[in-house]
């Protein structure tokens, strides 16, 4: 069994705040402390699970969060940016099945530190008509290999979130959002407990588990925050604006889609 681990940092117990996410935050290599046990807890879940080959890719921000030397010895690590395929660099038809560690919910819902991508860029994406936050696009992603995402890790809203793309996947919840920036977190060492339990769990039940997939061609609207953002993404030649603050583009292909969003994401942030 060949497992894929996308691993983000404001799903982690303890993380609530700027200070914890931001590269220069006070308090930043105390969550990548956070982050890496909570993925070691994940490794050590998919282990006692018949796991043979682990392959993390570190998802958050400047994507060089994880202590490579603090990790599993049994894992291999994918560090650094820029990816082609960002939170999901590296997954391929070859895995048996993804697991997402530390995530958070879309921009606009009341989850822990909920953003899509940017929070400074984005306010929805949607394809095909559903709203979808990084948990849904990645998943997309892994179901264009026809790989599950089986498990997910976070506060408890992001649960519910996940659910609505992949109603049997497993959780482990780690803290309750109170608003965006406080949450009510179980102690890290329970934390761990429940990731490694609920990844053995759904590793041992991936095969009852559909690969989340949409019906091509994939519609994407993108709605941004100002319209300066909108101005600068409409100078792309696939892009149709479609408002003061959309744009919108049709392709055929789930990775271009995936990558296309994100590009349209970096070239915003540029001017944001």
């Amino acid at each position: 069994m060949r497992v894929y681990i996308s691993a983000d940092i404001e799903g982690v117990s303890g993380v609530v705040h700027g200070e914890h996410t931001a590269r220069d935050g006070r308090e930043h290599n105390y969550a990548r402390m956070l982050m890496t046990e909570e993925v070691n807890a994940c490794i050590l879940g998919a282990l006692e699970a018949g796991a043979e080959k682990v392959v993390v890719n570190d998802s958050h921000g400047t994507m060089r969060n994880i202590y490579h030397d603090k990790l599993h010895t049994k894992a291999e690590l994918i560090l650094g940016g820029p990816k082609k395929l960002a939170m999901m660099e590296g997954i391929s038809a070859d895995f048996d099945a993804v697991l997402f560690v530390g995530y958070h919910t879309r921009m606009g819902t009341d989850g822990i530190l909920n953003h899509t991508f940017n929070g400074r860029v984005v306010r929805t994406i949607e394809v095909n008509g559903v709203e979808l936050g990084e948990f849904g696009l990645n998943a997309l992603v892994a179901g264009h290999f026809d790989v599950p995402v089986v498990f997910v890790s976070g506060c408890n809203l992001v649960a519910i979130e996940a659910e609505e793309c992949i109603p049997d996947v497993h959780q482990a919840i780690v803290k309750q959002t109170i608003n965006r920036t406080t949450a009510l977190n179980v102690h890290p060492v329970r934390a761990r407990e429940l990731i490694k339990e609920g990844t053995k769990k759904a590793l041992l039940h991936r095969d009852e588990i559909k690969p989340f997939t949409m019906e091509a061609p994939y519609t994407v609207e993108m709605e941004f925050l100002h319209t300066g953002l909108a101005d600068a993404v409409e100078i792309v030649p696939f892009v149709k604006r479609t408002g003061p603050l959309t744009i919108s583009f049709v392709t055929d292909d789930v990775l271009e889609c995936y990558q296309l969003i994100r590009s349209l994401i970096m070239i915003a942030s540029s001017v944001s």
